[in-house]
């Protein structure tokens, strides 16, 4: 008897306890009620801190706090140093979402849950423009390869000027005087005026082995003459940005770029034979870039063009190509209630266009 009653007693306990988890399990999240909190990381245009009153706001920040006006949520914020590191005080429940320019990556997707993407980013590289002032642009007319692609072009055009003056000075001594050192010089102008078909009609062959050379000579122009000139002009282009101005991913070969922990810039970086120097902020890149410690830093575009805009005394030249697009999201812990709400509001602000105001006010019209 006593052990049946006690059986019956266990049962009870257990049914309870499992009613009282499911009641706990399926308890509505309400965000208008339930403080939420936040973990903030990130720079600037996503995440600016006012230095006065510490307050913040970007573009993350305007974004979630136009939601949560709308919808009358509460919440508080709790600033981290690192993205790395706001993700992780979400993933173990000490926050219930963070924000900021945090990438939608496919190892981040096993941890966390996230929102629909607010902003499409993509990575670039920034260098320094040493190269783009008064000095860079004459840099090149002292540069070696073009004083020797100068130096080839004269002698070929010796060798047809006096090929012009040995057919020529006998049969016509006035356009080609006996005197080698102006009846050559008078071979190579006529070889100079024939290339550039200026045709200015002072000076022409008027013997057969003369009009040999000048046909052949007009013949190799139009073959080379053109990729002879774009040769000097890339070499004036290239030498012109500067040794350390770098345009294209190809040119990250050899060389050190910084990037933060936990970005893709890391991998990107690996992929193109350069060594990455992985650093905790997008400020200590910027610091070992400035220190010519590192030749690049690859990270996110808007941040690159942000610093670019309002630090125009630092040279910083950020390249035109853009490489891993990606989304910045909001991250939420596996097991969240909260994404669907969030989703539909985002959905509702890009409908209105508010999202697209939003960056436009930090990074100006597209």
């Amino acid at each position: 008897m006593i052990r049946t009653t006690f059986y019956r007693f266990l049962i009870f306990v257990v049914l309870c306890a499992f009613a009282s988890h499911t009641n706990a399990q399926s308890k509505p999240f309400n965000p208008s009620k339930d403080t939420l909190v936040i973990s903030v990381a990130g720079n600037d245009p996503f995440i600016v801190e006012d230095e006065d009153t510490d307050e913040l706001r970007g573009i993350s920040i305007d974004i979630w706090e136009e939601m949560a006006y709308k919808n009358n949520w509460q919440y508080r914020y709790i600033s981290y140093p690192t993205v790395n590191k706001a993700l992780k005080a979400v993933e173990k429940g000490d926050s219930d979402l963070a924000i900021g320019p945090i990438s939608i990556t496919s190892s981040r997707v096993k941890k966390l849950m996230f929102s629909q993407p607010y902003y499409q980013s993509s990575l670039a590289i920034g260098s320094r423009a040493d190269g783009l002032g008064l000095w860079g642009r004459i840099k090149p007319l002292f540069s070696l390869k073009l004083l020797i692609a100068v130096g080839v072009f004269l002698f070929i055009l010796a060798i047809v000027g006096t090929l012009l003056w040995l057919a020529e000075h006998k049969a016509s001594p006035e356009q080609f005087p006996r005197d080698p050192k102006r009846g050559i010089g008078n071979g190579m102008w006529l070889a100079i005026v024939t290339m550039s078909t200026t045709g200015y009609g002072d000076m022409a062959p008027v013997t057969l082995r003369g009009r040999i050379v000048a046909g052949i000579w007009m013949v190799i122009t139009i073959i080379f003459a053109t990729s002879m000139v774009a040769g000097i002009a890339s070499t004036l282009t290239l030498t012109g940005m500067g040794d350390s101005t770098i345009t294209k991913v190809e040119e990250l070969a050899n060389k050190k770029s910084a990037t933060v922990a936990g970005s893709p810039a890391t991998t990107f970086v690996k992929e193109h034979k350069s060594k990455p120097i992985v650093v905790d902020t997008f400020d200590e890149a910027l610091k070992l870039l400035d220190e010519k410690k590192v030749d690049a830093v690859v990270y996110d575009r808007p941040q690159l063009l942000y610093f670019q805009q309002n630090n125009k005394e630092e040279d910083l030249y950020v390249a035109k190509a853009e490489y891993y697009k990606q989304g910045y999201g909001f991250a939420f812990p596996l097991n969240s209630e909260f994404v669907y709400q969030v989703n539909l509001e985002l959905l509702k602000l890009a409908e209105e266009r508010e999202i697209e105001d939003i960056v436009a006010e930090y990074l100006g019209k597209e």
